[in-house]
């Protein structure tokens, strides 16, 4: 019996998302990463009730993961949230500092924050001191920088960056899109890298994601798109070359 492609209905994942990434490709003797960014368009966005996650992701090796980003979230004020956040190796949320931006349902992890469609943001998380890290937003068009918090992840160094979008609304809600760009790591020496390519990684049907997502090179040269409840025109495992 062939099985239906999911796209319609809510995910039935054990998140109850359904999520896409593009994994950085990094080129040879980028060494220690002290820093990742990247810059992130809502360019179409929601318009339902239910949560949409766009996030720039990096591991700390042997210490955990953390993910900072924009939320729609219909617990914030105007659905305007980002958040900085992560688990660590042993399981459990990585600590953190206080943050200095509200949060209006008293969550640690996740902050009010009004951001725009069509507006650039960019996303970075940098090493503070050895074991604390920061997660910052700016604003590319007023350039103001805000500060999420910090975490605490008992390592020198990040790797295996990547960006995603976690979507909680059904397969078949109105389409969003949102466009990444400006991709950026940094070494322990200064030295800075963009990726060479991204790798495509849709959530499988049979962890409940759906199958009319997708992620393209922008026609207009400025990033990769990643788009829902459109054709899947790229397929998973792809390699999207940013060479350019």
């Amino acid at each position: 019996m062939l099985r239906r492609a999911r796209v319609r209905g809510f995910p039935p994942g054990g998140n109850g998302a359904s999520s896409f990434h593009l994994a950085w490709r990094l080129p040879p003797g980028a060494g220690h990463l002290v820093e990742a960014s990247a810059q992130l368009e809502v360019l179409t966005p929601p318009v339902v009730e239910h949560l949409y996650f766009w996030a720039l992701q990096v591991t700390f090796p042997g210490a955990g993961a953390a993910h900072l980003g924009l939320q729609w979230n219909r617990s914030f004020p105007n659905f305007g949230a980002a958040n900085w956040g992560g688990y660590a190796a042993g399981g459990g949320l990585l600590a953190g500092t206080a943050s200095s931006l509200t949060s209006t349902p008293g969550d640690p992890n996740t902050r009010d924050f009004v951001w725009h469609a069509e507006r650039p943001y960019r996303l970075r998380v940098a090493r503070v001191e050895p074991g604390l890290w920061r997660g910052e937003i700016t604003d590319v068009t007023t350039e103001t920088a805000s500060v999420v918090r910090e975490l605490h992840a008992a390592t020198d160094f990040l790797a295996e960056p990547m960006v995603w979008s976690e979507v909680f609304a059904r397969c078949d809600d109105p389409p969003v899109t949102v466009r990444w760009s400006h991709y950026e790591v940094v070494s322990e020496r200064g030295d800075r890298f963009a990726p060479t390519g991204a790798l495509v990684n849709y959530q499988s049907h049979a962890d409940g994601g759906c199958a009319n997502t997708t992620c393209v090179l922008d026609p207009d040269g400025h990033g990769i798109l990643q788009i829902t409840n459109t054709q899947r025109v790229t397929p998973q495992g792809t390699a999207l070359s940013l060479s350019s």
